[in-house]
């Protein structure tokens, strides 16, 4: 995937990061009743977010039970061009009116923070998604190392973890790194 200023655009300083909302990971393999119950609260916001917009779609292959990743995790999940894979027909929508949607097969994405970079005037970054104690925590801590000057907003109620203990706790230590809990 080409990494690229999106010079053609012009929707400001703020920006939008979905991550992962996809069937698996809301009502699928790995899906849960606060994941269910976040999609139409996320489908509202995304309506009305006045900036850009990127999604991240996790990515795995017909191997993954051999990968680290699913050593640890041994639920297959997310395989590509799988009705789990596919982002929730809720948000396909806002998926087409997206600047990128980043295909990542691990819990982070590098091409995410770099494409941030690369648009100099985004000073803002709000994040939603699924999981809040995995790809919701990476992502962001991800945008805070390498990107330290940005304000990062994380929308506790339009996020959900793999189990409300666990999305507690991962709120609790975004917190303490400075990032900003809405």
């Amino acid at each position: 995937m080409e990494i690229r200023k999106d010079s053609k655009m012009n929707k400001g300083n703020k920006l939008l990061v979905i991550i992962d909302m996809q069937n698996d990971f809301i009502d699928g393999a790995l899906g849960t009743k606060e994941a269910e119950e976040i999609v139409p609260k996320v489908v509202k916001y995304a309506e009305n977010y006045d900036g850009y917009i990127v999604m991240t779609q996790d990515t795995h292959f017909d191997d993954y039970l051999s990968t680290l990743e699913g050593s640890k995790l041994p639920i297959p999940h997310c395989i590509i061009n799988s009705e789990g894979w596919e982002i929730c027909d809720e948000l396909s929508y806002i998926e087409r009116k997206s600047q990128m949607v980043f295909s990542k097969s691990g819990f982070g994405s590098s091409q995410l923070v770099e494409w941030i970079r690369l648009n100099t005037s985004i000073t803002e970054v709000d994040i939603v998604g699924l999981c809040t104690d995995i790809c919701v925590i990476v992502n962001t801590f991800a945008i805070k190392t390498f990107l330290p000057n940005i304000t990062i907003r994380v929308h506790e109620d339009l996020c959900a973890g793999t189990t409300p203990e666990n999305h507690k706790n991962a709120i609790e230590a975004m917190k303490v790194c400075q990032i900003d809990i809405v």
